[in-house]
């Protein structure tokens, strides 16, 4: 993934904060699998970069997801318990998701993906905790203040701009080094 590896790249120069961007969220009733299987089409372009993370075509008989809420608060009871596990069910959700087609909105699929991430089986009734609802409506709202109207969105902090939507790992690199330069380093 991009993101990571620019992580990996410039170490303690940058910390990236995941934050949440609904895509779909609501539950959406009129959403058939069919529709969904047609609209999975679109992730072959991004499965054609070079760098790109796993994309197959919607291919199971689970779903369609119905919408983004139930993995970010997974995500957010991950975090509570530290980093590591937040990057941990992060790619799990997003390979569960865009590789093996599993219906990450599915409380039964949300909690089989905890489980084999190895995290404690009781971490995982935290995604309940309303103010991990109200953390996540809070960052949408916030994403959408500053431009997001698609994943992923990068934004400095502090800053006006805004880069959406997935873009070579160079025109991150240049966007990073070019803010950089303009900062003093200790």
């Amino acid at each position: 993934m991009r993101l990571r590896r620019l992580e990996d790249r410039y170490g303690d120069r940058i910390e990236l904060e995941w934050r949440s961007f609904l895509l779909r969220p609501r539950p959406n009733p009129n959403r058939t699998l069919e529709k969904f299987r047609s609209y999975t089409q679109s992730w072959l372009r991004p499965a054609a970069d070079d760098d790109a993370a796993e994309f197959r075509v919607w291919q199971s008989e689970e779903g369609p997801p119905s919408h983004s809420i139930p993995a970010h608060l997974v995500a957010k009871a991950a975090a509570a318990l530290g980093g590591r596990e937040f990057h941990q069910i992060h790619a799990a959700l997003l390979h569960s998701y865009f590789y093996l087609n599993r219906d990450i909105t599915c409380d039964d699929t949300l909690r089989a993906i905890w489980s084999e991430c190895g995290l404690p089986k009781a971490g995982f009734e935290k995604k309940d905790d309303p103010a991990l609802l109200q953390a996540v409506l809070r960052e949408h709202n916030e994403a959408q203040e500053h431009g997001a109207t698609g994943v992923p969105a990068v934004r400095v902090e502090g800053g006006a701009g805004i880069v959406v939507g997935a873009h070579p790992y160079e025109l991150y690199e240049r966007w990073i080094d070019r803010l950089l330069a303009e900062v003093p380093h200790p």
